[in-house]
C-alpha cells in the first residue's frame, strides 16, 4: 500500500447524497479475480449512454473535470453492499481523496462515508475526509462552472482550496489511522512492523507452526 502524501490536484463535484456502492462499482463488474481494472467502471450507469458513449450530462465527464484527483461528494457516500471493489474503482479512476459532509447534530448525525466503505478506504489507502456540509456546499458552489484545484495534506489535516479566494479546511482523523496512512500500512503491515516482537515471543514459548 502506497503512503498517503501530500498532494495538489483538480477536484471533481458529485452533488449527491446517499450514493451507494452499486452506483460506484455495478455488481456485473464483480466477476474480476483481479483487483485491478476497475477505474474504467467507476460509475458506469451514470458515466456512460446505453451505446457506450460518454454521457455529457454527467458530471464527471465535464471537461473541466478531467484528471480530477480529489473527489467532492454528498453525505453517506459508500452506503449499501461492503464491496471493496467500490474502493478499487474510485482508486484506480485516479482519486486520492474524497471529501464528504456530515450533517446533523450530536444526537442525530448522517455521517460524511458509510462505516465500511470508509474502513475499506483506510485498509487500502484512500483517504476520506468529513467536512461540515457547509464547507462542502462552499467547495461545490466554487467549482462550478471552473476548474478548481485543491491541496490535500493530511499530516497537516487540512483540505486548502486554491481559487479566487483560497480557503482551508481543517478535519479530523483519528490518530491510529492517520499514521497507518502516512505510513502505508496496512493490516498485513502493520504485522509485519511487529516481525521481531512476534519472533521473540515464539522462540520464547516455543510456538510450533504445522
Amino acid at each position: 500500500m502506497e503512503p498517503v502524501k501530500k498532494f495538489k490536484g483538480i477536484v471533481a463535484t458529485l452533488e449527491r447524497a446517499n450514493v451507494d456502492t452499486d452506483q460506484i462499482i455495478p455488481k456485473q463488474f464483480l466477476k474480476s479475480i483481479e483487483r485491478t481494472g476497475f477505474g474504467p467502471a467507476l460509475f458506469f450507469d451514470w458515466r456512460y449512454r446505453k451505446d457506450g458513449s460518454p454521457d455529457p450530462a454527467f458530471e464527471l465527464n465535464d471537461p473541466l473535470r478531467a484528471g480530477a484527483s480529489v473527489l467532492v461528494a454528498g453525505n453517506n457516500f459508500g452506503c449499501g453492499s461492503r464491496r471493496e471493489h467500490a474502493v478499487w474503482a474510485v482508486q484506480q479512476y485516479g482519486f486520492k481523496a474524497v471529501i464528504a459532509p456530515w450533517r446533523g447534530d450530536a444526537q442525530k448525525r448522517i455521517p460524511g462515508f458509510a462505516d465500511i466503505f470508509k474502513n475499506n478506504s483506510y485498509g487500502n489507502g484512500l483517504l476520506v475526509i468529513e467536512l461540515s456540509s457547509d464547507e462542502v456546499q462552499w467547495i461545490f458552489e466554487a467549482a462550478k462552472g471552473r476548474k478548481l484545484e485543491a491541496t490535500v495534506d493530511l499530516a497537516a489535516q487540512t483540505v486548502t482550496v486554491h481559487g479566487a479566494q483560497e480557503r482551508v479546511f481543517k478535519f479530523d482523523i483519528t490518530p491510529d489511522v492517520k499514521e497507518k496512512l502516512l505510513n502505508g500500512l496496512d493490516a498485513i503491515g502493520v504485522t509485519l512492523s511487529h516481525e521481531a516482537e512476534i519472533a521473540a515471543f515464539e522462540a520464547k514459548h516455543d510456538v510450533q507452526i504445522a
